[in-house]
């Protein structure tokens, strides 16, 4: 791993104050990043509400949103376990660790077959999980371990240190307004897709691509899709 590859990274990730910082595209440009740095397969991340409730905002593929998304509606899995406990919570093979037999069998489905979760916190302050997935078993290397939580460390100190929030309260309605920006992402997606007859995850592609030609949040461009008041086509 080339260290000014990482160095460029932690710089990236720690640079959260400038005016138009966009917290959707910050955490997806993390999950992509832990996929490029530690060798994973893919990468999801779901943060808290505030209210103890997990909500995926993040993943480096469509196929991991899903699988995120079934490991909350089923209420098990490693990532939960890891949010929860505030602890890493390392799985080099799912079929072996007989645990979560519903998020095993989906993700099985998937493809996966290895997952690692690193908890995003600041001392007592746990405010969600990094997942990282394999599709081969095996552990992860202990280097990359580091590298790993290191990322997860710096996102966590980034997305606090932006906000500049000292009370919880503060802190739940910042975190309420990125999952409501997420729930307009994805009905964008959906009408991206319809519009342009491409994936999922080539329309979220579109509509990152688009928000940044245009300077714009994402949550602003994705609000005017739904909306119907920007039916420009295509966004790439």
């Amino acid at each position: 791993m080339a260290e000014t590859q990482l160095a460029d990274v932690f710089v990236e990730l720690s640079d959260t104050l400038v005016d138009d910082f966009d917290v959707i595209d910050f955490l997806h440009g993390l999950t992509k990043r832990c996929v490029e740095l530690l060798s994973v397969s893919a990468a999801g991340l779901l943060l808290t509400d505030g209210r103890g409730t997990l909500q995926m905002v993040a993943a480096s593929s469509e196929q991991t949103r899903l699988l995120e998304l079934f490991q909350l509606q089923t209420e098990q899995g490693p990532c939960l376990d890891c949010f929860h406990t505030g602890t890493a919570v390392s799985v080099p093979d799912l079929q072996r660790a007989g645990r979560w037999p519903r998020f095993t069998a989906a993700a099985t489905e998937t493809g996966f077959a290895a997952v690692h979760a690193l908890p995003m916190r600041l001392r007592t302050d746990i405010i969600g999980a990094l997942n990282l997935f394999d599709t081969a078993p095996g552990a992860l290397a202990p280097d990359k371990q580091r590298i790993g939580r290191a990322m997860a460390d710096v996102a966590t100190i980034g997305l606090l240190q932006q906000r500049a929030i000292r009370d919880r309260t503060a802190l739940t309605q910042e975190l309420q307004n990125t999952l409501h920006s997420r729930i307009l992402i994805e009905q964008a997606k959906g009408v991206l897709a319809e519009r342009l007859h491409i994936g999922m995850e080539d329309a979220f592609t579109a509509l990152l691509t688009g928000a940044r030609n245009r300077n714009q949040p994402l949550a602003v461009l994705a609000a005017n899709i739904v909306s119907g008041s920007d039916e420009t086509t295509p966004l790439r």
